[in-house]
């Protein structure tokens, strides 16, 4: 009878062994995954604020005639450019004021 409360405890421990590594696996990979997006992010953020400051031109001329344009309840004119990548929807908006030059984007499901 003692081995066999042996052999229990033994696998009890195997048990929350196994389960733990488990659940130590899955944050890391849960911070990985964080890490990536936070990456794309910042890329992302990086490329479109390089037309913060500039002419509208300037932004049709890289990406284009935008798929909207309307003005905000700000007055100010926007910009709505839309694309599809692994078929997730991707939306950029640029705010440009009166003197026509971008003052603010937001981007919404691009990587």
């Amino acid at each position: 009878m003692p081995q066999l409360c042996f052999k229990f405890i033994s696998m009890q421990k195997l048990k929350v062994i196994f389960i733990s590594f488990l659940v130590v696996a899955i944050l890391m990979g849960c911070q990985s995954v964080q890490d990536k997006t936070n990456a794309i992010v910042k890329k992302e953020n990086e490329k479109l604020s390089k037309f913060i400051g500039k002419s509208y031109n300037e932004l049709e001329i890289e990406l284009g005639k935008p798929d909207e344009d309307f003005k905000n309840s700000r007055g100010n004119l926007e910009f709505v450019y839309n694309s599809k990548k692994y078929l997730i929807p991707c939306e950029r908006r640029f705010e440009i004021n009166s003197d026509k030059i971008v003052i603010g984007f937001v981007s919404n499901g691009c990587f």
